[in-house]
């Protein structure tokens, strides 16, 4: 599939309203495909060992090696170089199509570390892309090691994926670790540490930490904010064994534009092991909680059913919330989304939660084996889910990408899985339709009974139900929430009962392509660093691109949110103001078009 980002621009812009029930057209993200990225698959040869836990974490390093493809970094805490135990790393360059180009090991005996790692330090439990932090233009990582060795390093990379130098900080416990942006506006990706066997204010309720470092890559400890059950703000919630901070937390934004930051923080083993995730609103000047909303079975929105019972590695649960990343605004209703999983519910469940401005779950879809679209196939313990971080705009396409932790099953070396959605159009028939007759694909509904035959569904959901069944036409009715999908014989037909039929523009073919614009490769256009904290370099290498031009920034709703003058090669372009997710930078210069995806992470 190729899609323009112009023709996503054009189609967002032309919604004004995508959420109401007389949209012409709805763009939703669903599956296209995903690698497999372990021992032998995937492009990735590294000689991994079975329990290496390769994948234990994973992040977007950047572009590393300056091919202008965002490589990996990836945590492989169970290395056994130099000691059992003692833990490694892998920086993974990318190619365009989720296969890995080449990669480096970093450990105690690879890599250029010449750290002396010993038995059981974990190096590699928590990893972090962070930008460039010593100013060499090459990105930098910060790596931790498990909560025994209290260690986290910023490891100064060279553009081949060896160590130029470290800074080692100690006395810090990070069983997961998150890159979240530049918080105090200080020009540097700052860090939040998760510590969920704290037992401040009870046994095992746990606690994150928001780490600043200076020029010199190192804490500032007196700047450091920690949040756990006795902090500012925070009140009820939390009980013993809970494991708030989880092994990743996922920053927001400003969901409700009230001017705080909202974070997403999991405490995985909360009610038993079902699992929960907190979204907390912080101060944006000194961080404390200004509210806090849970979301779990029954709780905050979310109305699936977690489990509770024994886990084949002793544990409970399904440990709703053990990974998370923020993907940006998937359903086009102007609020940022969260992807999080339960990867120890049954062969593990991927939970994509779109929210609302109150920070409530509007709805959820599901990936896994059986649903999602994907067609994966799991081993008995996959715990699907345990990792998750967000690519964005891999192939440039259009489509978004994201890493998903896996393969922990007995003899597992560990898996990463590169799942692949695209932008899809659901373009609405005009009037009230329903698509009658042809083959029936998927339904939760009985024309003979009147009455839902299962639960109803979200629009999200049953676009859902499109992707997996691969139907071009959908029947979905706002007022009841029955679906039903059916094949390309179906006929347009009057609906009697307020029903709405849309066509799935992705299924059977192509998105539309049709645009004018260039490349920006074509245009000699180049937008960097991507993804970004705040400001992104417009380049216009093109010498037949000197005069002056125009760049605009759309977001994904299509929505214009800022537009420039570009009057010499090089124009810097602020985002610092906007909230993590896409962003489509637009340029026009002497009646020449291009559209780049921006990240702000």
């Amino acid at each position: 599939m190729k899609t323009t980002t112009l023709t996503i621009i054009m189609a967002i812009i032309t919604l004004m309203l995508p959420n109401t029930t007389d949209a012409q057209t709805r763009t939703q993200f669903g599956p296209d495909g995903f690698v497999r990225i372990e021992e032998g698959s995937g492009g990735f040869f590294a000689d991994l060992d079975a329990g290496d836990r390769f994948s234990r974490d994973h992040d977007v390093a950047g572009d590393i090696n300056g091919d202008g493809i965002p490589d990996l970094v990836i945590g492989a805490r169970s290395d056994d170089d130099g000691q059992t135990d003692a833990g490694a790393v892998y920086i993974v360059f990318m190619n365009n199509d989720g296969t890995v180009q080449s990669n480096q090991k970093i450990s105690a005996l690879e890599g250029g570390f010449n750290e002396t790692l010993l038995q059981g330090n974990f190096f590699g439990y928590g990893v972090a892309g962070i930008g460039d932090y010593d100013n060499d233009g090459i990105p930098d990582i910060a790596v931790s090691s498990g909560a025994a060795s209290r260690a986290l390093y910023i490891i100064h990379l060279n553009s081949n994926g060896t160590v130029k130098d470290y800074v080692k900080n100690t006395g810090i416990v990070a069983q997961g670790l998150s890159a979240v942006g530049d918080l105090n506006g200080d020009g540097k990706i700052d860090l939040v540490a998760c510590d969920p066997g704290s037992d401040a204010g009870g046994r095992n309720r746990g606690e994150i930490n928001i780490l600043f470092l200076d020029e010199a890559s190192q804490v500032i400890t007196d700047n450091t904010v920690t949040i756990n059950s006795t902090s500012e703000g925070f009140g009820v919630g939390l009980e013993n064994d809970d494991q708030f901070g989880g092994r990743e937390v996922a920053v927001l934004g400003d969901i409700d534009n009230d001017g705080t930051i909202e974070m997403a923080v999991a405490a995985f083993m909360s009610d038993g092991g079902k699992g929960a995730v907190w979204i907390l609103s912080l101060d944006p000047n000194n961080y404390t909680i200004v509210s806090k909303v849970k979301i779990t079975e029954g709780l905050g929105g979310f109305a699936d059913t977690l489990d509770t019972g024994e886990n084949p590695n002793g544990s409970f649960g399904g440990q709703f919330g053990h990974a998370m990343c923020a993907p940006g605004d998937l359903n086009g209703d102007g609020v940022p989304d969260l992807i999080t999983g339960a990867n120890q519910q049954g062969t593990g469940d991927l939970y994509i939660l779109y929210l609302n401005t109150d920070k409530t779950v509007k709805t959820y879809t599901k990936v896994d084996e059986f649903e999602g679209g994907f067609d994966l196939v799991f081993d008995v313990e996959e715990r699907f889910s345990r990792s998750l971080s967000f690519i964005g705009d891999l192939r440039g396409d259009g489509s978004i990408a994201v890493n998903v932790g896996g393969g922990v099953g007995q003899g597992g070396t560990g898996t990463l899985y590169l799942l692949f959605f695209q932008p899809c159009d659901f373009k609405q028939e005009p009037g009230l339709n329903h698509w009658n007759g042809g083959g029936t694909l998927f339904t939760n509904w009985s024309h003979a009974m009147q009455s839902l035959t299962s639960d109803s569904l979200t629009f999200e959901q049953c676009t859902s139900k499109a992707f997996e069944t691969e139907a071009p036409y959908m029947t979905y009715n706002f007022n009841d929430g029955r679906c039903i999908c059916k094949d390309s014989t179906a006929t347009l037909t009057v609906s009697t009962e307020l029903s709405t039929a849309f066509v799935n523009e992705c299924a059977g073919g192509e998105l539309s392509t049709s645009t004018n614009d260039l490349s920006p490769d074509e245009a000699g256009i180049k937008v960097f660093p991507n993804p970004t904290q705040a400001k992104v370099n417009l380049i216009v290498s093109n010498t037949r691109f000197a005069e002056t031009g125009e760049v605009s920034v759309y977001n994904l709703m299509g929505e214009l949110l800022q537009t420039s003058t570009i009057s010499g090669q090089q124009t810097s372009i602020d985002l610092s103001a906007y909230p993590a997710g896409i962003y489509l930078v637009r340029t026009n210069i002497s009646g020449v078009r291009s559209t780049s995806k921006v990240i702000k992470k």
